[in-house]
């Protein structure tokens, strides 16, 4: 099957027809737009976060398929050695804002909130296959939000099977180092102290990891959870259902 073909499909599946997708683009892009903007303004909260070294926004809102009550999916690429750390101060952050995403939030609870359920470490740049089109699609349309060009490009070098070859400027990517506060807290927890801080964070949010995993892993869940990426796709019925005759 040509690439058109199961790229056309495949919006098909996702209840928009490719000619009807640019047909009714217009009305979408005023949703769009306003999803960008909210989401935008919860960006520049990351500067404050230690260990971040990139935020690509990703999910239906960089797919162009967002819905009123879409949540913000991100991935969050971290400083090696402190990927725990980085999603405590991301969890503590969101939280005390009321825009983290939980884990039984509804759609409608989940609106214009943050999922974080994908952290990498440049050992895990390149991301796990299976590399069919819901994952070129989902993962070549990827937003940077946050964090320096250089870092960016060198993840999606690492991911040549996406299709897209080089990191390009972006209105929306508009936030580029740490602030203060991201600065101080890298500072107060790097070293042997915050090493083992690291080491607490991981034995608590494992343990938490694992409780969470018997009461909600579906279909062929993609669970990782180490010490380089922390991906939490705890169904993907849906996934296989949109790409199950790709072949």
């Amino acid at each position: 099957m040509k690439t058109e073909n199961k790229i056309e499909k495949f919006y098909q599946k996702l209840g928009r027809p490719l000619d009807q997708f640019f047909l009714i683009r217009r009305q979408q892009d005023v949703l769009f737009d306003k999803k960008w903007l909210e989401f935008l303004k919860l960006a520049r909260f990351f500067r404050q976060l230690p260990f971040i070294e990139f935020v690509l926004g990703a999910g239906s809102l960089a797919l162009g398929n967002a819905r009123g009550d879409s949540d913000f999916d991100v991935i969050v690429g971290t400083k090696s050695g402190r990927i725990f750390t980085a999603r405590f101060f991301c969890i503590l952050m969101f939280d005390l804002l009321g825009r983290r995403r939980q884990k039984f939030s509804h759609r409608e609870a989940a609106s214009d909130k943050i999922c974080f359920n994908h952290f990498i470490t440049p050992a895990a740049y390149r991301l796990r296959p299976p590399y069919n089109v819901y994952w070129q699609e989902l993962y070549k349309k990827l937003v940077p939000i946050y964090g320096q060009k250089d870092k960016i490009r060198e993840f999606f070098r690492a991911n040549d099977w996406m299709e897209r070859l080089v990191y390009s400027d972006d209105l929306r990517h508009q936030f580029y180092q740490p602030s203060f506060g991201g600065i101080f807290w890298e500072k107060i927890l790097s070293g042997r102290f915050g090493d083992s801080i690291e080491r607490m964070l991981k034995r608590i949010q494992i343990r938490r990891i694992e409780k969470s995993l018997k009461e909600s892993a579906g279909f062929k869940p993609r669970l990782v959870f180490n010490d380089e990426e922390l991906e939490f796709h705890p169904d993907t019925l849906r996934i296989h259902k949109l790409v199950s005759d790709e072949k």
